[in-house]
C-alpha cells in the first residue's frame, strides 16, 4: 500500500513482495476445509492507517457505510474467489461470483461436494441450499474469510474484509448513525479512541475491573437501544391516544437512559477522561463484604512472618502481643503471607507484619475495621505486588489503620491504594508507585500522616468529590502531578473537604496541586501560581479564603461552576521544583 494519499484512488496497490501468512485451521480430524489468510493479528498502526487514510477518512457517522462501500469497491476482487462463510454454527466453503458493495454483501454459491464444519448440529447440502435461497444467495462480506492462496492475488481482498469485520465487531455501535450531532469527524471522535482502547485492553493496560464495566455498559446500552428503537417504531405520529402518550413518556425515559450509557462509554473510551474520572472497581472488589465481629466475641492478633529469630519473638511478645492479648477473649494466629491473614480477619482484629519482603499476587481487600502494622521501620517491612491487575490495596472498612509498612508496585496498571468507602488512617508508610498513587473515592475518608509517596505516573493523591482528605507531614514527589482534586460533582455529591498541613510536595513533573473541572468538553490547562510579588505562604492563605477560586499570575481567576466549592485548608506546606508550578486548573 502506498503512503501517498494525494490522489482519489485510495488503494492503488503495487505488489511489494510482502504477503499475508497462512492461518492453519484446526477443525478436527475429519475437517476438509482449506486454510484462510492470517489477518487477525494486525498491529494498531496498521488498522489506524487503514481506517484513517483509506476506509473512513473524515466522514460523518451517516456517511460511514458509503465510504466503506467505496473503499471495498477499490480493493476487493469482484468475483471468482473462494471463502469460508463463518457463523457461530457452521463454516462452509463458498465461491463468490459477485459483490454488492452498496449493501456490503457477496453473492455466493456452495462449492460441491459440500465442505462444511458444524458446531452442535448437522447440516446437509439441501439445508445449506435452502438457507442460501432464503438469503437470496447473499452473505454479509464480514462473514467471509478468504481462502489462502500463495500467489498474493487475493491478499488485499482478505485484508479489506478483515478491516470491515473488525470495524463492525469492535468499533461500530448501532447508535452511532443516530447521533443528533452528525456534523463531526467520525474517525477522530469515535474510531481512534475505541481502537486505542481495544489495543490497551489487549496489551493489559486497562484494569480488569474497568474492562468488565465497559463490556457490561456496552451490553446494557445495546439492550436499551433495541428497546428504544422498538418503542419508537410503534408510535404513531398523528395519534393522541392515551396509550401513545404513555409510550412517549416511556420512550423519553429510555432515551435518557441511553444517553447516560453513551456518556459513560465515552468516558471509558477517551484515554484522558478514563484517567481523570476513573471507575468504581470490579465485581470482586464490590463483593468484598464486611464480616463484622466474630460470633464468639473473640478477637484475633494475626502475626505474619515466614520465620523469625528468638530475639524478634521475645521483642514481639513483650512490646505488642502481651499488651494486645491481656484479655481472655483474644487469641494469636500465625501466617506466612499478608493476604491469607487479611482474608481471615474480622472487625477489630490486628495484623502484625514482622520484618521481611512479602510478595503478593492479588489485591489486598480491607472490608473490615482492622489494624495492619509493621513491626519495625517501613524499609524493613516490605510488601511487593508484581503482577498486572487491579489496585494493590483496596480499603472499604469503616475504620482501617495502616502503619510502618512499605508498599512497592511492579508492572502495575492500577493505583497503589484506593479508599473506596469508609475511613483509612495511614501513618509512617512508604508507597513506591508504578501507575497512579493513592485514590480517595466519593464519600471516603483518608488520613495520611508522615508518609512518603513517589513514582506515580499519574497523581500522587487523587481526591474525588464528596471525600474527606487530611494530609499531614507527608512527602509527595517524583510523580506526574502531586495532588489531583476532582471537581466534577454530580448533583448528589458534595465537594471534597481537604486539609493539607506541613507536607513537602516537590520534584513532580506537572503541578504540585491541580484541580480538574468541567468546561463544556473543552480541554486546556491554565497555569496557576502565586500572585506576582507575593510569597508562597501568602498565595496559600488566599487559596484558603477563596475555596472556589484559584490564583492566577495576573490576579484572582474565578473558575466555572461557582455553585460548587472545594473546602481546602492549607498550612505550612512546601512546594519546590514542580515542573508546571504549584497550583493548576484543568478543564475537560
Amino acid at each position: 500500500v502506498k503512503d501517498d494519499d494525494s490522489g482519489t484512488d485510495h488503494f492503488n496497490i503495487e505488489k511489494s513482495g510482502t504477503q499475508l501468512q497462512r492461518c492453519e485451521r484446526h477443525g478436527g480430524v475429519n475437517s476438509s476445509l482449506p486454510d484462510t489468510f492470517q489477518t487477525s493479528h494486525l498491529l494498531f498502526y496498521e488498522r489506524f492507517k487503514a481506517y484513517q487514510d483509506y476506509m473512513l477518512g473524515d466522514c460523518k457517522p451517516s456517511e460511514v457505510k458509503a465510504f466503506t462501500a467505496d473503499y471495498l469497491e477499490k480493493v476487493v476482487e469482484p468475483c471468482d474467489w473462494l471463502a469460508l462463510w463463518s457463523t457461530d454454527v457452521f463454516d462452509v466453503l463458498v465461491e463468490v461470483h459477485d459483490v454488492d458493495f452498496k449493501d456490503l454483501k457477496a453473492c455466493v454459491r456452495l462449492v460441491l461436494p459440500l465442505q462444511c464444519d458444524t458446531r452442535g448440529c448437522e447440516l446437509t447440502e439441501e439445508a445449506m441450499k435452502s438457507l442460501l435461497e432464503a438469503t437470496q444467495d447473499k452473505v454479509p462480506l464480514q462473514k467471509l474469510h478468504v481462502v489462502y492462496e500463495r500467489s498474493g492475488d487475493f491478499d488485499q481482498t482478505a485484508l479489506a474484509l478483515e478491516h470491515l469485520r473488525f470495524f463492525y465487531e469492535q468499533i461500530w455501535r448501532q447508535w452511532d448513525e443516530e447521533d443528533e450531532d452528525d456534523d463531526f469527524d467520525y474517525f477522530v471522535r469515535c474510531v481512534e479512541p475505541r481502537l486505542r482502547l481495544y489495543y490497551d485492553i489487549l496489551e493489559d493496560r486497562v484494569p480488569a475491573g474497568l474492562v468488565a464495566e465497559y463490556q457490561s455498559l456496552l451490553e446494557n446500552c445495546s439492550q436499551c437501544f433495541q428497546q428504544f428503537s422498538v418503542l419508537r417504531s410503534s408510535l404513531s405520529t398523528d395519534s393522541d391516544s392515551e396509550l401513545d402518550n404513555v409510550s412517549m413518556v416511556e420512550g423519553l425515559k429510555l432515551y435518557d437512559q441511553l444517553e447516560t450509557y453513551k456518556r459513560k462509554l465515552h468516558i471509558i473510551e477517551n484515554p484522558l477522561l478514563r484517567y481523570v474520572l476513573g471507575y468504581k472497581g470490579n465485581a470482586r472488589q464490590q463483593c468484598a463484604q464486611s464480616r463484622g465481629p466474630r460470633g464468639s466475641g473473640i478477637k484475633v492478633v494475626h502475626v505474619v512472618t515466614a520465620s523469625c529469630s528468638t530475639i524478634q519473638l521475645q521483642s514481639l511478645l513483650s512490646d505488642r502481643l502481651l499488651p494486645l492479648c491481656s484479655f481472655e477473649d483474644t487469641e494469636i494466629q500465625f501466617h506466612r503471607d499478608l493476604v491469607s491473614a487479611v482474608d481471615l480477619c474480622h472487625q477489630g482484629d490486628v495484623v502484625i507484619v514482622l520484618p521481611g519482603v512479602y510478595c503478593v499476587s492479588s489485591s489486598i481487600l480491607l472490608p473490615d475495621s482492622i489494624t495492619i502494622e509493621g513491626f519495625g521501620l517501613p524499609d524493613e517491612v516490605v510488601i511487593e505486588k508484581k503482577n498486572k491487575g487491579d489496585s494493590f490495596v483496596e480499603s472499604t472498612g469503616v475504620d482501617v489503620r495502616l502503619s510502618n509498612i512499605k508498599f512497592i508496585q511492579h508492572d502495575a496498571i492500577e493505583g497503589i491504594l484506593c479508599v473506596r468507602q469508609g475511613a483509612l488512617n495511614m501513618e509512617n508508610c512508604v508507597l513506591q508507585c508504578e501507575t497512579t498513587g493513592v485514590i480517595v473515592r466519593t464519600s471516603a475518608h483518608l488520613t495520611m500522616n508522615m508518609c512518603d509517596l513517589y513514582g506515580s505516573k499519574g497523581a500522587g493523591v487523587e481526591i474525588y468529590p464528596g471525600s474527606v482528605c487530611r494530609l499531614v507531614g507527608n512527602g509527595i514527589h517524583h510523580c506526574k502531578d502531586g495532588i489531583l482534586i476532582k471537581d466534577f460533582a454530580d448533583e448528589m455529591d458534595a465537594m471534597p473537604s481537604i486539609t493539607m498541613d506541613n507536607n513537602v510536595i516537590h520534584n513532580n513533573e506537572g503541578y504540585g496541586v491541580i484541580v480538574v473541572k468541567p468546561n463544556n468538553g473543552e480541554q486546556h490547562r491554565v497555569p496557576l501560581g502565586g500572585i506576582e510579588g507575593r510569597s508562597s505562604s501568602e498565595s496559600e492563605s488566599e487559596l484558603c479564603l477563596l475555596p472556589s477560586r484559584f490564583l492566577h499570575p495576573r490576579g484572582i481567576r474565578a473558575v466555572p461552576d461557582l455553585d460548587h466549592q472545594i473546602f481546602v485548608s492549607i498550612q505550612g506546606n512546601q512546594f519546590r521544583r514542580n515542573g508546571m508550578g504549584d497550583f493548576g486548573t484543568f478543564f475537560y
